[in-house]
């Protein structure tokens, strides 16, 4: 299966501009499925509630932060517990033809589902047919 979906390269900007550092994320397991008229996108982030989600959109990217619920515990020690505790962090570029602001989302049981409308053209057909690249 082919997928339209690809992974934003990382920028170019400096790390002092960002206000928090690419190592503080870890990239979620993500998968989607293509229908007629929009695209269902399923993130992976346990141990996230809806309060911890954010979704933007820039232009043709779109971006899912989602955050987990920290706390320490009283008998805290360090074992290596930081990585697994990071938050999670997915950006995609999706393209033009879909209509970010009728965007849809739910999160149970730590599974995200972003529902994405693909945007119509006057004729009542995609505004950026997908062009198949192999068979």
């Amino acid at each position: 299966m082919h997928t339209i979906i690809h992974p934003m390269a990382s920028s170019t900007r400096s790390q002092a501009t960002e206000p928090t550092s690419p190592v503080a994320f870890r990239q979620p397991n993500y998968d989607y499925q293509e229908h007629p008229d929009t695209i269902t996108l399923v993130v992976y982030v346990p141990g996230v509630d809806a309060a911890g989600v954010e979704i933007e959109a820039r232009g043709s990217d779109l971006t899912v932060t989602a955050k987990k619920s920290h706390f320490v515990r009283v008998n805290w020690q360090s074992l290596h517990l930081e990585t697994a505790q990071r938050d999670y962090q997915l950006r995609l570029r999706l393209g033009s033809g879909f209509d970010y602001t009728s965007m849809e989302a739910e999160i149970h049981d730590g599974v995200l589902s972003v529902t994405l409308p693909k945007r119509l053209s006057a004729t009542g057909r995609d505004a950026s047919p997908q062009r198949r690249v192999a068979a």
